[in-house]
């Protein structure tokens, strides 16, 4: 999965519904016309309202430029013990995960996407054993085939935060850990995009890694569909201060790390580049 989840107007659409800022309000507090603001959020190319768009809402410009002129890509990412399942929801693609410990052949999954098929075929085909589904949140792309999926992978254990619990799962919070062979993991509680959003933070890989569902993406984030003033505090609090080198895997797009995100994404205008 290569081609980024968002770009410019993604972004600035994001944080104006976020700060509660309309078409006509940008239009007045930059001195233009509504009609400037809709065409900049369905894809059009204005430096100068693109800057003065990105000073109203806090948000990095020359970072929002490089978005407009699609002029970045988080370096290819690939790691021994992590696979990348991609399937489609209506008109957009989404992400699963798989980690797996080589020596106890045990695996877990992390959010379903729409298609059980690939992650099962992964499964049998190299003889692994699935002990643990932790999802990131519960909406509908994300664990669209779950039932599927436990059904053809021996029932394992189904994890959610407390908050988005739901029949047939068990609760967890932040701070919940779990080990599997060699690997360990730690939960985070980074909620705003939606009430229950948990990042799991994995080591025992050559890299630390992040399954951050839908909190931050490459170059952007899922939004404040709950409290965007929360889901930029707790992607600032419990993600962007995870070490340089994690490998963040989010629920669309593709991989990233913390450190290509303080270089490329606008909504952390504190990162210099």
């Amino acid at each position: 999965m290569n081609c980024l989840e968002d770009f410019h107007q993604d972004i600035l659409g994001k944080a104006m519904r976020g700060l509660g800022i309309g078409k006509n309000d940008m239009a007045h507090r930059i001195g233009t016309e509504r009609e400037e603001i809709e065409g900049i959020l369905k894809g059009a190319f204005d430096e100068r309202y693109i800057r003065q768009m990105a000073s109203e809402l806090s948000i990095d410009a020359n970072k929002l430029i490089r978005s407009a002129r699609r002029e970045w890509l988080p370096a290819p990412v690939g790691i021994e013990g992590v696979i990348q399942f991609n399937s489609s929801y209506h008109d957009i693609a989404v992400n699963a995960y798989l980690t797996w410990d080589d020596r106890t052949k045990e695996a877990w999954i992390f959010d379903t996407g729409t298609e059980a098929y690939p992650i099962v075929s992964f499964v049998a085909q190299n003889n692994l054993k699935v002990k643990a589904i932790f999802l990131t949140h519960t909406h509908l792309d994300h664990i669209a085939c779950l039932q599927e999926l436990r059904q053809k992978t021996g029932q394992p254990l189904v994890f959610v935060h407390h908050l988005e619990l739901f029949a047939g799962c068990e609760p967890i919070d932040e701070g919940f850990q779990d080990e599997l062979g060699s690997l360990s993991l730690e939960t985070r509680h980074t909620h705003g995009h939606s009430v229950g959003g948990i990042t799991y933070f994995l080591n025992g890989l050559t890299k630390p890694i992040a399954f951050v569902g839908d909190a931050v993406f490459a170059g952007s984030m899922g939004g404040g569909m709950v409290s965007y003033g929360d889901a930029l505090r707790t992607n600032r609090e419990k993600i962007m201060t995870l070490p340089n080198e994690t490998i963040l895997c989010p629920g669309h797009g593709p991989m990233t790390t913390v450190m290509e995100e303080k270089k490329h994404n606008p909504f952390f205008p504190e990162f210099k580049t």
